[in-house]
């Protein structure tokens, strides 16, 4: 009894699975060498124009963490 029930589950798994390893599934998009290579250097540019800001941002934080000396206030009588 429970091996047919494991037989018949596995039959049903596999009757579920078949028509979606049957799809192609692969995206054709045709693109050669020369698109991944354009798309590579807009990375490039990408990663160039964040470089700066984030250490523009970690100035900012130093210098906010920064403790300012007190000013001695002078009283003159």
């Amino acid at each position: 009894m429970k091996r047919s029930t494991f037989a018949h589950a596995v039959a049903l798994w596999i009757g579920t699975v078949v028509p979606a390893l049957a799809a192609s599934g692969a995206r054709e998009d045709n693109s050669g060498i020369f698109v991944w290579i354009f798309l590579g250097f807009c990375a490039l540019i990408i990663v160039a124009q964040l470089l700066p800001a984030v250490l523009m941002m970690f100035g900012f934080a130093k210098g906010l963490k920064k403790e300012r000396p007190l000013a001695k206030e002078h009283a003159s009588h």
